[in-house]
């Protein structure tokens, strides 16, 4: 099979992945490909799934609100009827506020976000620790009680068969989105927890710039709960939380990342997690033709 005329007949600027053919369903290097939701933004879960099927991907990183909009059961039996299995679930999280009633109601959400994983048969639920509170400037206090909030869901989680991955953020969005800010931070409030009831989320987007990030992730073992790949673009678009790149458009090693997860023995699923405004508007079955070739050869071939 060859790639679409329509890409060929791009100009590939110098360093872009060449083009290879699109791999179809059956092809073995798509075993451990998952698409993440986000990706193709403009999908509700019955196109996501349908996509998945049709190009051949086994698995799919579901978001909470899209499941939401189907209700729970109907997603169940509609990612169990299509013979996907569900790499993620995204996302729980978001507990740093000050006010204890806050803090509260923020644990509730994360026990009903449990109740989901679980119940769609994903491994592991997606923690975003939540940034600064409005007015606040004390980010070591933020990060504290993201690691309070944390150990409070771990008998709840383990209860419940799932596993929480803490996913650190880039600096960038350490005001808004997420106080833990590095892999060595993750791995340090994880630490204090079965390995079976916490880990870390690998995302080479926000981990590629932490010094000495390849070895940490070597040495991760068992704790990587979740690979996730999408690229490091510049200049950065005005909304820095699209500035994604497809893998193999911007600055990622992909190949010295993921020998380094492979060697931490993490067997999972790689989703291919991208928040870009461009990918977004193009058709939903030309963003997962893309990926898919782009992972073939950027990615599985280090797996």
């Amino acid at each position: 099979m060859t790639a679409p005329a329509q890409e060929l007949a791009l100009d590939v600027p110098a360093g872009s992945p060449a083009r290879v053919a699109t791999p179809g369903p059956g092809d073995p290097r798509l075993a451990r490909l998952s698409l993440n939701q986000r990706t193709t933004a403009g999908w509700g879960l019955r196109e996501a799934v349908d996509g998945c099927v049709a190009a051949g991907l086994p698995a799919i990183g579901v978001w909470r609100e899209p499941v939401a909009e189907v209700g729970l059961d109907a997603a169940v039996t509609m990612v169990r009827d299509a013979g996907l299995r569900v790499s993620s679930v995204c996302r729980g999280g978001f507990f740093t506020g000050a006010d204890p009633a806050g803090r509260r109601a923020a644990h509730d959400e994360n026990l009903r976000a449990l109740d989901e994983t679980a119940a769609l048969s994903a491994p592991v639920l997606v923690l975003v620790p939540g940034g600064l509170p409005a007015g606040d400037r004390d980010i070591e206090a933020a990060r504290g009680r993201a690691a309070d909030a944390v150990a409070a869901l771990v008998d709840e989680a383990r209860a419940r068969g799932v596993r929480l991955g803490i996913e650190p953020m880039h600096p960038l969005y350490a005001a808004d989105r997420g106080v833990v800010s590095s892999l060595g931070q993750a791995l340090a409030v994880a630490a204090d927890h079965p390995a079976d009831a916490v880990g870390v989320v690998v995302d080479t987007f926000h981990l590629w710039w932490e010094p000495g990030v390849l070895d940490l992730v070597a040495g991760c073992g068992e704790r990587i709960t979740s690979y996730q790949v999408g690229d490091w673009i510049t200049p950065l678009p005005p909304d820095a939380l699209l500035s994604r790149g497809m893998v193999g458009d911007g600055h990622v090693d992909f190949a010295a990342f993921t020998d380094a997860v492979r060697r931490s023995g993490y067997a999972g699923d790689v989703e291919v997690e991208i928040f870009n405004a461009d990918v977004w508007a193009a058709p939903g079955g030309d963003t997962v033709a893309t990926l898919a070739r782009r992972y073939v050869e950027l990615v599985e071939p280090h797996l």
